[in-house]
C-alpha cells in the first residue's frame, strides 16, 4: 500500500516538474525542482519522468473561428488602387501649368471623380481588381521594354500600315500627276511611318498625339489659334500653300489637358479637350490631333488623362500568367528530381550529430550519373522521387496562347506557331484578322488621315481636289495560281463585254494599263496594234475569242510559211 502512494506521489512531482519546465526560469525555485526532479527519478526511474513530462507538454490542436478567417483570406495578386484616381505627370511639364487650370481644380470634374470613387470605396472589401486602374505613364513606358507587349503592339501597327493606302481619281478629267503629286508628298511627310508610330504610342500609352508643324512651334500665341479641319473657312485664313513643313508624334506623358467642358454632355467638346499643354507651350486640338483607339467611358475618361486603354495594360492579366507559369515551369525543370534518404534523425542531437549533414553535403557536391551511395541497408533507405514533365509544355504553351485572344493577333503571326494536324491552315484566322485590321484602320486612322489628306493638298495646290481619294490596300494577298485564276476570270470577263459592244478594246487596254498589278508595265494605252490588214486577208485576228479557243500555238509556224510563199 505504501509503495503505491509513493507511485502515485512521485506521478504528481513528475507533472508538476513538466508544468515548471514550461514556465520562466526562477532561480530561487531552482533546488525546489531538482528536489522534486531527484525524487520522482528515484521512485519511477528517469524513463518515466521523461514519458510523463512528453505527454504533459502534448496539448490538442485548437482550430479557432479566427483562424478560419484568416485561412479563407486570399493575398490580391495586383495591387489595389482607386481606378478614378487622377494620374501623375513630370515635373517639368507640371511647373507650366497654372493651378487654376489643372485638372485637381475642376469643380466638375472632381464632384464626378469624388462620387465614382465612393462607389469604388463601397466595393472594395468584396471586388477583386485584376489592374483595371490606370496604371500611370512611368509604368507603362517600363512595360513597353517587355518583348510579350512589345510583339503584340508593333505586330498591330506593322499590319496597319504594311499595305498602306492606294490614290484613285473619279470623273473624266485625267488626274494622273496629281496622283503622283500627292504620292510624292505623303512620301515627303513620311505619313505611313508617322501613323505606324501612332499606333504603336496608342498601343503602350493608350493615346498619341500627332502635331501638324506650320513653322510656328516657336510662336506661342499662334499654337493657340487653330488652323481648321482642311475645309472649313478657318483653314481657308490660316493655312496657306507651302505651310506644312513637317509631322511629329507627341508622347502623351509630356501632354495635359485643358479647355474641356464637364458641365454639358449635349455640347460638342464634352470631355473633349480643346486645348493641350506641350510643356510650357499650349496648342489648339486642330494643331495636336489626338489618337485614341479604345475610348474608355466618360467618368474614367480625367483618370486616364482623356486618354483610352492601352494594349499594354488589356494584356497585363495574361502576360503575368504567362511569366508566372514560364518561370513555375523552369523552376519544375530544374528541380524535377528530387533524392530522399531516410536514416536516423535522432543522430544529429547526439554529440558529433553533425556528421549526418556534412555527409549529406559531400553527396551533393560529388553527385553524378556515375557516381556511388551507399547506405546502411538496415537502417538507411535511398529513393528518388521526380515529378512528371509530360504535360508542362502544353500548359506553359496554352498560356502564352492566350496573350494572343486579347490581341485577336493569329497565333501565326504572334508567336510564329503553325496549325497542325491534317490539312491545318491558318488561312481562315488570318483572314478574320485582316478583317480586324481593315475595319481598325478606318476607325482609328481615318479622322486623321482625312485631315492630313486635306493640308497636304492644300499645301501643294492651294486647293483640295474633291474628284481625288484615298482607299485603304487589301490585306490578304493571293498565292500566283489564285492570281492566274483572276487573271483568266479578267480576260474573259473583258472579251465578252467587248464581242457584245459593250466596251471597246481601247478601255479595256486602258483598265489593264491602270491595274497595279499588270502584268504589262509600260504599256501605251493609246498604242492599240492595228489588225486590219489580217481582217482584210480574211484571217482571224489573232486576239479574237474563236482564235484563242482554237489554239494560237501554231501562229508562229503559219507566219513562217506565209513569209516562204
Amino acid at each position: 500500500m505504501k509503495k503505491k502512494h509513493v507511485k502515485q506521489f512521485a506521478k504528481q512531482l513528475a507533472l508538476e516538474f513538466a508544468e515548471l519546465q514550461k514556465r520562466p526560469a526562477r532561480r530561487r525555485r531552482a533546488p525546489r525542482t531538482r528536489a522534486m526532479r531527484e525524487l520522482a527519478e528515484k521512485a519511477l526511474g528517469s524513463d518515466a519522468v521523461k514519458a510523463a513530462a512528453d505527454r504533459a507538454e502534448r496539448k490538442p490542436l485548437q482550430v479557432t473561428h479566427d483562424h478560419l478567417q484568416l485561412a479563407k483570406q486570399k493575398a490580391d495578386r495586383y495591387t489595389r488602387a482607386n481606378p478614378f484616381k487622377l494620374p501623375d505627370f513630370p515635373v517639368q511639364l507640371m511647373d507650366h501649368i497654372p493651378a487654376d487650370r489643372r485638372m485637381a481644380a475642376d469643380e466638375g470634374l472632381i464632384g464626378t471623380s469624388a462620387w465614382a470613387g465612393g462607389a469604388w470605396n463601397s466595393l472594395g472589401s468584396n471586388v477583386a481588381f485584376e489592374g483595371i486602374a490606370f496604371l500611370g505613364y512611368q509604368y507603362l513606358a517600363e512595360l513597353a521594354q517587355r518583348p510579350e507587349y512589345r510583339v503584340i503592339v508593333e505586330t498591330i501597327a506593322t499590319e496597319m500600315t504594311r499595305k498602306w493606302i492606294r490614290f484613285q481619281a473619279k470623273g473624266k478629267k485625267d488626274k494622273t500627276k496629281k496622283i503622283e503629286q500627292i504620292t510624292a508628298e505623303f512620301e515627303r511627310l513620311k505619313v505611313s511611318e508617322i501613323f505606324c508610330q501612332a499606333c504603336e504610342v496608342d498601343g503602350f500609352f493608350g493615346r498619341a498625339h500627332l502635331y501638324l508643324d506650320t513653322g510656328a512651334t516657336d510662336d506661342r500665341n499662334e499654337l493657340k489659334m487653330p488652323i481648321g479641319n482642311g475645309s472649313n473657312a478657318i483653314t481657308e485664313r490660316k493655312f496657306e500653300r507651302g505651310d506644312l513643313k513637317r509631322l511629329a508624334i507627341v508622347e502623351p506623358m509630356w501632354t495635359y489637358p485643358t479647355s474641356y467642358n464637364s458641365n454639358n454632355p449635349l455640347r460638342p467638346d464634352w470631355y473633349n479637350p480643346q486645348m493641350w499643354f506641350v510643356m510650357d507651350r499650349e496648342v489648339h486640338i486642330s494643331r495636336l490631333l489626338r489618337f485614341v483607339g479604345r475610348e474608355v467611358p466618360d467618368a474614367l475618361k480625367p483618370a486616364y488623362s482623356f486618354g483610352g486603354l492601352s494594349l499594354t495594360q488589356m494584356a497585363k492579366p495574361y502576360v503575368e500568367n504567362f511569366l508566372n507559369i514560364r518561370q513555375s515551369v523552369a523552376d519544375i525543370v530544374q528541380a524535377f528530381s528530387v533524392f530522399v534518404l531516410s536514416t536516423n534523425l535522432g543522430e544529429t542531437l547526439t554529440p558529433g550529430g553533425e556528421g549526418l549533414f556534412r555527409r549529406a553535403d559531400l553527396f551533393n557536391s560529388l553527385r553524378d550519373n556515375r557516381g556511388l551511395m551507399m547506405i546502411d541497408a538496415e537502417s538507411e533507405d535511398f529513393q528518388n522521387v521526380a515529378a512528371p514533365l509530360s504535360s508542362l509544355d502544353q500548359l506553359q504553351a496554352q498560356a502564352q496562347e492566350h496573350m494572343a485572344s486579347v490581341s485577336r493577333i493569329p497565333l501565326v503571326k504572334l508567336l510564329g506557331t503553325t496549325p497542325h494536324g491534317l490539312n491545318a491552315t491558318a488561312e481562315p484566322e488570318l483572314r478574320a484578322f485582316y478583317d480586324h485590321i481593315h475595319a481598325y484602320q478606318k476607325k482609328f486612322f481615318s479622322p486623321n488621315l482625312d485631315r492630313v489628306f486635306r493640308f497636304a493638298q492644300i499645301n501643294i495646290w492651294g486647293k483640295v481636289d474633291p474628284d481625288i481619294s484615298y482607299v485603304y490596300e487589301p490585306l490578304w494577298e493571293m498565292d500566283e495560281k489564285g492570281q492566274a485564276e483572276v487573271r483568266k476570270t479578267n480576260a474573259e470577263t473583258a472579251q465578252i463585254h467587248i464581242d457584245s459592244g459593250v466596251i471597246s478594246p481601247e478601255e479595256e487596254r486602258n483598265r489593264i494599263t491602270a491595274d497595279p498589278g499588270t502584268q504589262y508595265p509600260g504599256l501605251d494605252p493609246n498604242k492599240v496594234p492595228d489588225l486590219k490588214q489580217e481582217e482584210e486577208e480574211g484571217l482571224e485576228p489573232k486576239g479574237s475569242a474563236e482564235h484563242l479557243a482554237q489554239g494560237g500555238e501554231n501562229d508562229a509556224d503559219e507566219e513562217a510559211e506565209r513569209e516562204d510563199a
